[in-house]
């Protein structure tokens, strides 16, 4: 179909635009809202800084460790037990519910709160380093 080319063509006069108005005239962009304050300036930026070595660590309770079996817990134990979820490299243990038993707890890092109850109940925890295979100071995401 020929627009525009005269009456006989089928497409003339307005060329199927229609008549007057900003489409009969020219092109309208893709986020043109009709003259409102258009979205993407509504909307507020994002502000902040997130550090690009930021440490990420999966959370377990001290009641939680009290539930499961067993006395020794390691980060691939907790992840098979599926208390962590699997994309959590660095664990944390942290201080919220009692233990009544004495366990020994290999992880990344421990609250205060949660040391001092595990080992009240007689356990031992340990502070492993990085993740093995990594170089130090390097962090998972």
């Amino acid at each position: 179909m020929r627009k525009g080319r005269g009456e006989a063509a089928g497409k003339g006069k307005t060329a199927g635009r229609g008549s007057k108005g900003t489409k009969a005239r020219g092109e309208v962009h893709a986020f043109f809202e009709g003259g409102q304050m258009p979205l993407i300036r509504r909307v507020p930026k994002l502000k902040g800084f997130t550090p690009p070595q930021r440490r990420v660590y999966g959370a377990i309770n001290v009641g939680t460790l009290d539930e499961l079996e067993g006395d020794e817990f390691n980060p691939e134990g907790l992840h098979t037990a599926g208390v962590v979820k699997k994309r959590d490299k660095l664990i944390k243990v942290l201080g919220k519910g009692d233990i009544n038993r004495a366990v020994t707890v290999r992880v990344h890092a421990a609250s205060d709160s949660a040391r001092s109850k595990i080992e009240a109940a007689g356990g031992t925890v340990e502070i492993l380093d990085e993740l093995p295979g990594r170089t130090p100071g390097r962090v998972a995401k």
